[in-house]
């Protein structure tokens, strides 16, 4: 009688699972055989090889690659079927293969699949945590997927509503927390709750600043770990760290699986842009040739298009600005944004672009003398003068002027409530998080309602989806 299959998540596991966690997937898999030919009955091995083809899809996008591998996903679904139910490991390792696949789903734009594959490791968690109440693995996952349903905009309510899934932000976040906090750092999977949390905490709670001082501090160290350098650059670029980000790139250049993976170039042409540097082109550029997948081709090339732009090379910013509705997909909302702003026949005001690159990367002063000696009525377009109040408000936001910020966010609001750009919705948002640090949550409250009030703008689904997490938080805490 063949020995039944068993989980143990030994030495080479946890050695292959860094491997994979390093973004190092030839050497990660390399691990993974050793340990199938030393235990062949060991299934955790058709879990960690999971990782390699995951990783590869959610980062290169590439769709024949997505053809090539997904039959992988039911020949490991049926391999850990042959274990023993009675580990913790049996319905988690399950689960696990359907939130991956569930991930990689919806970045390929299946979102169907991707809902019912979200679903199924969902209720598996669910009953696993029943089983086995004290596997504290499966508060990485469940805490994920409480936090991300307690925070879907009421637009897509219903999804959960029918597959009859409920969240709860604090407590998803609480649970991944409770995990991080009380495993020491080689327990098994721990990388994975680090890095969930540490986004959803940067996302959704709006924990903006201690996120990043986590990710700024010894216990996130980045040095030789292309992962973790990817997540301190992304979210460095996005917490308007152009300078952090970009010397991030720069040591993981250095890495030898980095030029496996083209998005580093679009960080890198993006950092670079920030900064008003004429080789963000070259990046973008690398990006958008040597990318496999659809998505952020067409922010990158009308990015390409500003940074030829701001060069005053408008030959080759027309060019880049044409070839946005030629190539990629609207999958994402910034791929949505840059396909509609290129058919905007005119450019934007020069003095917003290089406000708004220079913003983005922190670099608030100069930002500010870029518009500081404008007024609104020197913009003629509509779309121009909403975006110079939305500007203001911001670098007065971000340099501790509340009172300003305020003043030139609702102005924003006034002129842009019900156009395309996301101006006035993310002023609201701004509205909101400025009213609930100055102590008035009933206030705070309304602007976020406000916010997602607005309809069929850019970015729509994700700033709804953080003000929603804004007003769980406040109603929690009444």
């Amino acid at each position: 009688m063949a020995q039944k299959g068993f989980f143990d998540f030994n030495q080479n596991c946890a050695a292959a699972y860094d491997q994979y966690y390093s973004l190092n997937l030839e050497e990660g898999t390399a691990i993974v055989e050793k340990e199938k030919k030393a235990n062949p009955n060991n299934l955790l091995t058709a879990y960690l090889e999971d990782y390699e083809d995951c990783m590869l899809l959610l980062f290169n996008g590439d769709e024949n690659e997505l053809k090539a591998r997904f039959p992988h996903f039911d020949q490991r679904l049926e391999t850990i079927s042959k274990g023993n139910p009675n580990s913790p490991w049996y319905l988690f390792s399950k689960a696990g293969l359907y939130f991956h696949w569930a991930l990689v789903q919806f970045r390929f734009g299946e979102n169907v699949k991707a809902v019912l594959n979200f679903r199924r490791s969902f209720l598996l968690l669910k009953e696993n945590k029943e089983k086995f109440p004290a596997f504290m693995q499966n508060n990485i996952l469940y805490g994920a997927q409480e936090t991300v349903l307690g925070t879907i905009p009421d637009d897509y309510k219903w999804i959960a509503g029918i597959f009859g899934m409920r969240g709860d932000v604090k407590k998803g976040l609480a649970s991944i927390a409770s995990f991080i906090n009380t495993k020491p750092a080689n327990e098994p999977l721990k990388e994975e709750a680090i890095i969930i949390h540490t986004y959803l905490r940067y996302y959704l709670l709006h924990e903006q600043e201690e996120a990043w001082d986590f990710i700024m501090s010894k216990q996130f160290s980045y040095e030789g770990n292309l992962l973790r350098s990817f997540v301190r650059a992304n979210i460095g670029l996005n917490f308007r760290k152009s300078d952090i980000a970009l010397a991030t790139l720069k040591a993981a250049e250095k890495l030898p699986h980095y030029n496996e993976y083209p998005i580093f170039e679009y960080e890198m042409g993006t950092a670079l842009l920030f900064n008003l540097n004429d080789g963000a082109v070259n990046c973008l550029y690398r990006f958008v040739t040597g990318f496999k997948g659809k998505y952020y081709v067409k922010e990158a090339l009308y990015k390409m298009a500003l940074s030829y732009y701001l060069q005053n090379n408008l030959e080759k910013a027309k060019a880049a600005k044409s070839a946005v509705a030629k190539y990629g997909a609207k999958t994402t909302d910034a791929d949505k944004q840059a396909e509609r702003l290129s058919k905007r026949e005119d450019w934007p005001a020069l003095d917003l672009i290089q406000a708004k690159e220079l913003f983005d990367g922190g670099n608030y002063q100069e930002a500010l003398s870029k518009l500081i000696h404008q007024k609104p009525e020197d913009y003629t377009n509509p779309i121009d003068k909403v975006e110079y109040y939305y500007r203001m408000g911001r670098i007065y936001d971000e340099t501790n002027h509340v009172e300003k910020a305020i003043s030139f966010y609702k102005y924003a609001i006034v002129l842009g409530r019900n156009r395309e750009e996301y101006f006035a919705s993310r002023a609201a948002f701004q509205l909101g998080l400025n009213y609930e640090k100055l102590g008035n949550k009933k206030v705070a409250l309304t602007w976020f309602k406000d916010c997602i009030s607005m309809k069929n703008h850019d970015y729509k689904a994700s700033i709804d989806q953080q003000a929603k997490a804004a007003i769980n938080r406040l109603e929690e805490n009444k």
